[in-house]
């Protein structure tokens, strides 16, 4: 009977904003609001940008907490790596609400949609595949771990120190399980030589990193993703030479890899499912309901992912994450009945 239900904190503390770094508070409240209106324009959610004058972990968390009462659901945003995952941890471990961090989650939602759609168009399978993932910050990491919920088996990952792998020292935390769960031979050489034969390329790491050159000693029928912002990890025209199909985050080039086709559509049907949490089963449900939004008649080398003004998107992504949830995806809470069957998607607030 509150605005609570439908109500969303934006939070920042300004250490990783776009591609501009740690530019602090200030500077990032022109972002947030940009995404506080994404969320009304999209799925008809009040999102409040909260800016944080602080870096520090153990306060970014206790703020937060301390306003979550008001909030139904706290969407982390721009928190640099690698105190974005113990924010994201702390946070849902003390709060009975979903906590999302944009950056990896979104990012991770998008990237699996947008495989699943380039792999039916060269007739493969995630499991048979092999993948190279550049990166293995927020995003990479998040987007690995999705990789593997989906079913991809053979994944190399590399960082600035070079490829992870099991015998590389020094290796803790969220690197260590990385290489726990891939590189099962301990390829030990370079990016550009694990790029020898590999079906996918997803950079999510610095710019230009890798040439066309690189790009032709993939496999047949290559897939490229070099989502670095502003400037991608090998320039798309030249990826384009060798590789069937290319995605990048930019829009002024074809597949646009962008986080507003996801995290809309997953807190409608959060919100909508009264969920207290989000699990890697709702962010596959997110990832399939995407993927499918693109016909068969539809899907061809320059269009794997919808685009972000697509008004059937966020109202699909959002049924899915809410049948999820309430299918036992998720713990829910018990519902409001006022007006709960009226308009289960937020179809009225999505216009």
């Amino acid at each position: 009977l509150t605005i609570k239900r439908n109500t969303v904190a934006v939070v920042t503390d300004g250490s990783a904003v776009l591609g501009l770094g740690n530019i602090g508070p200030a500077a990032a409240l022109p972002v947030m609001e940009g995404k506080a209106a994404l969320f009304k324009r999209f799925a008809g959610i009040d999102a409040w940008p909260i800016c944080l004058d602080t870096q520090d972990v153990d306060e970014i968390v206790r703020t937060v907490q301390i306003i979550a009462p008001g909030f139904a659901g706290i969407n982390l945003e721009d928190i640099a790596a690698p105190k974005c995952f113990e924010v994201e941890r702390r946070l849902r471990q003390l709060l009975d609400i979903p906590v999302f961090h944009d950056d990896q989650h979104g990012t991770a939602i998008v990237v699996l949609a947008a495989l699943t759609n380039a792999l039916r168009w060269v007739e493969k399978d995630i499991a048979d595949v092999k993948i190279v993932l550049s990166g293995a910050g927020a995003a990479g990491t998040a987007v690995l771990k999705l990789l593997v919920a989906g079913g991809a088996k053979h994944v190399i990952v590399a960082d600035v120190a070079g490829v992870i792998h099991r015998d590389r020292p020094g290796l803790t935390g969220d690197l260590w399980w990385i290489a726990q769960h891939t590189n099962p031979d301990r390829y030990s050489g370079t990016l550009k030589g694990a790029l020898a034969g590999a079906d996918v390329f997803v950079g999510v790491s610095a710019p230009n990193i890798l040439t066309g050159e690189d790009i032709a000693t993939m496999g047949e029928d290559a897939i490229v993703f070099a989502l670095a912002n502003p400037d991608p990890e090998v320039d798309p025209t030249a990826a384009r030479v060798h590789a069937k199909v290319v995605a990048t985050g930019r829009s002024d080039y074809p597949n646009q890899i962008n986080n507003v086709l996801a995290f809309p559509g997953v807190f409608r049907g959060l919100l909508d499912a009264h969920s207290r949490e989000i699990t890697t089963n709702l962010l596959l449900a997110a990832a399939r309901a995407l993927a499918a939004t693109v016909a068969d008649d539809e899907l061809n080398a320059n269009y794997i992912v919808p685009s972000v003004f697509n008004p059937d998107v966020a109202t699909a992504v959002a049924k899915a994450v809410r049948d999820a949830a309430l299918a036992g995806g998720a713990e829910v809470a018990t519902p409001t009945p006022i007006g709960a069957d009226d308009d289960p998607l937020g179809t009225d607030a999505l216009g």
